[in-house]
């Protein structure tokens, strides 16, 4: 965790993104760099003559004031933050704000992706999506989304929802990263739903072999019963008073996608806690 990065929109789940991830780069000596990614109206329109009409001259006087605005929104930024023991830059970018996260991903080399959600629901939530959500999907880091204002001491207690089947050496160790990062204590859970019933004692068994065989310390586990993955585990993590869920997506796209969904996204969309995410094959 030496390089985290969050982007941001200047909304108010972005801000208590940036809260949190500066807490996190104290703690790791890290590189903390915020991105604003700037989407700029189209400067030419078709007419319905088929031809292309330049963008009135207040379009590109209303682009150049903006970029300026948040340059210095960015500069202003950068005076007041107190970056005691961690790097901080800013970046301002132009383009698609999920295209301009990725790149810079790569580009930063980030370790871990912090950024605020606002989450969505009805049709919005199964046609579109949001950037974060296609950040958590697609993302080859673990990412951190955050909705509501928290610091990184509150975290005391984080839920690991699995099935217990997947032992990805690359998450177990992403996992205790974090765990000894916020020195919290891990709940695991199965969440037992009708259709993906598991006997108790089988459940049991893969979590006491799980927290065994990865030495996991300050470790508890749970079975819970819901009608649904992503209820039970929302339930569960207020049931015990959790202060953050964590999970692993498999980061299916397109059709498999739509056809399927994803436990994580829908978690990340409606849950209050932070949620952290790792995308495992």
């Amino acid at each position: 965790m030496k390089t985290i990065l969050v982007p941001f929109d200047f909304s108010e789940q972005a801000a208590n993104a940036f809260e949190f991830a500066k807490g996190l780069a104290k703690k790791k000596a890290a590189h903390l760099k915020l991105l604003h990614v700037l989407e700029t109206p189209t400067m030419t329109s078709m007419n319905t003559m088929g031809t292309i009409d330049a963008g009135p001259e207040i379009d590109q006087i209303y682009v150049l004031e903006l970029v300026e605005k948040r340059k210095q929104q960015l500069a202003d930024i950068e005076a007041k933050t107190n970056a005691e023991g961690y790097k901080f830059s800013t970046k301002l970018i132009f383009g698609n704000p999920y295209a301009g996260i990725t790149k810079e991903v790569v580009d930063f080399d980030a370790n871990l992706i912090v950024m605020g959600s606002k989450g969505s629901s009805g049709i919005e939530e199964l046609l579109i999506g949001s950037n974060t959500e296609k950040v958590v999907r697609n993302a080859k880091c673990p990412v951190i989304t955050i909705k509501d204002r928290i610091t990184t001491d509150e975290i005391k207690k984080i839920v690991f929802a699995s099935d217990f089947k997947d032992n990805s050496i690359k998450l177990v160790n992403k996992l205790k990263t974090l765990q000894n990062t916020l020195n919290a204590e891990l709940y695991f859970v199965k969440i037992n739903t009708p259709s993906l019933f598991e006997n108790s004692r089988v459940s049991t068994k893969s979590m006491e072999a799980f927290i065994e065989d990865h030495q996991f310390e300050n470790a508890h586990f749970a079975i819970y019963n819901s009608g649904s993955e992503e209820e039970g585990i929302r339930d569960y993590a207020e049931d015990i008073n959790a202060d953050m869920i964590a999970m692993a997506t498999h980061g299916r796209t397109g059709f498999l996608h739509l056809l399927s969904g994803s436990i994580a996204e829908d978690v990340v969309n409606h849950a209050k806690r932070p949620v952290w995410t790792f995308k495992v094959k």
